[in-house]
């Protein structure tokens, strides 16, 4: 998958100019509660303002729909006024660890599976900020197959990307049905390339992810023969614990402004669809259908409890897998991972 950086930003569509304008009023500027101004609840320290950043480095991507919205309106800039923000478009959630791990974004965008194996491989990163809960993967065969479940695809070609979140579903779907990944002929493939691979019959199946997966279904007329929300894990928001212990004043600010485009989603759905349709360059149809049939956008923020759950329910996959480094403590990385204290600052 070729890595980029794309900063061209498509036409708002007229239908959504009002809209738009009301969440730039919401979120930029002024009008923007300044997390430096608030503590934590029951703190009384005064707040030690950041160092000067003259560059945030933040990713977009199409399996975060709150990041395209920022991104087209330019909230993120208006509530950093003399910082410069650089988007950067992350592929999928090993694409945007990659970035974290090699000091190239500061904030991204992943699934929490992806960012527990990658922090219990060394990355030193934390998650600040739930930005969906999505059902944004599922087993997925052409719409001629005649597989009906899991079991079907004992022995066949089966894609999905390594280390994330369509990966751990497959792999939790194996594990279900009293199968590994050894009993399948596993194909590590980029998120789009595995929907192509599947229409064109290279695969018998793929774990998809949306948007590629709705489009597949809508466009293909590609089946999802096993879908489980449990199996899906939260959107993260993930930065490096150095950004974090240097800028826990402008973490806070990106938490709030990410809070508020998500609440403009649940407000704004039809022009969220449109901005995400430009952004994927799919049509509104399926922007539509990942939108307002996959991802849940009211969920709470703050990384918590309900998260840690989540990702310890994949611990024991990624042990049978040996997915892990030696040594590494898959436990403790869960722990380390979620931490809700920047959020808990700025989300009431």
């Amino acid at each position: 998958m070729h890595l980029s950086i794309r900063t061209t930003v498509l036409p708002i569509r007229t239908a959504a100019i009002l809209a738009i304008a009301a969440l730039v009023a919401a979120c930029g500027g002024a009008s923007v509660p300044a997390p430096s101004a608030t503590t934590a609840p029951g703190a009384s320290a005064a707040v030690v303002a950041d160092p000067a950043l003259a560059e945030l480095r933040i990713d977009y991507a199409t399996y975060s729909p709150p990041s395209l919205v920022l991104k087209k309106l330019g909230s993120l800039e208006q509530a950093l006024p003399g910082t410069t923000v650089k988007w950067v478009y992350s592929a999928g959630s090993s694409n945007a660890l990659n970035f974290l791990q090699g000091n190239s974004i500061d904030f991204g965008s992943t699934a929490g599976s992806a960012a527990l194996l990658s922090r219990a491989n060394g990355n030193p990163i934390k998650v600040v900020y739930i930005y969906e809960q999505p059902e944004w993967t599922a087993l997925v065969v052409a719409k001629d197959s005649t597989a009906k479940d899991i079991r079907d695809l004992k022995g066949k070609k089966v894609a999905a990307q390594k280390g994330t979140d369509p990966y751990f579903f497959l792999l939790r779907t194996l594990n279900q049905a009293g199968l590994s990944q050894a009993d399948i002929q596993y194909v590590n493939l980029p998120h789009a390339d595995g929907r192509t691979a599947l229409e064109r019959g290279q695969v018998d199946a793929w774990s998809g992810l949306d948007p590629h997966m709705a489009a597949s279904e809508l466009q293909a007329g590609s089946k999802l023969i096993y879908r489980n929300k449990d199996f899906n894990t939260y959107g993260f928001l993930n930065s490096r614990e150095d950004f974090l212990r240097k800028y826990p004043e402008t973490t806070k600010k990106v938490i709030e402004v990410y809070e508020r485009a998500k609440k403009w989603i649940v407000d704004n759905p039809d022009q969220a669809a449109q901005i995400l349709a430009d952004e994927a360059q799919i049509n509104l149809e399926v922007a539509k259908r990942e939108l307002n049939d996959r991802m849940n956008f009211k969920t709470p923020g703050i990384p918590g409890d309900a998260h840690v759950s989540v990702l310890r329910a994949v611990v024991p996959i990624i042990n049978a897998e040996q997915l892990a480094n030696p040594g590494a403590n898959v436990d403790k990385a869960v722990t380390d991972l979620v931490d809700g204290s920047f959020a808990k600052a700025v989300i009431r």
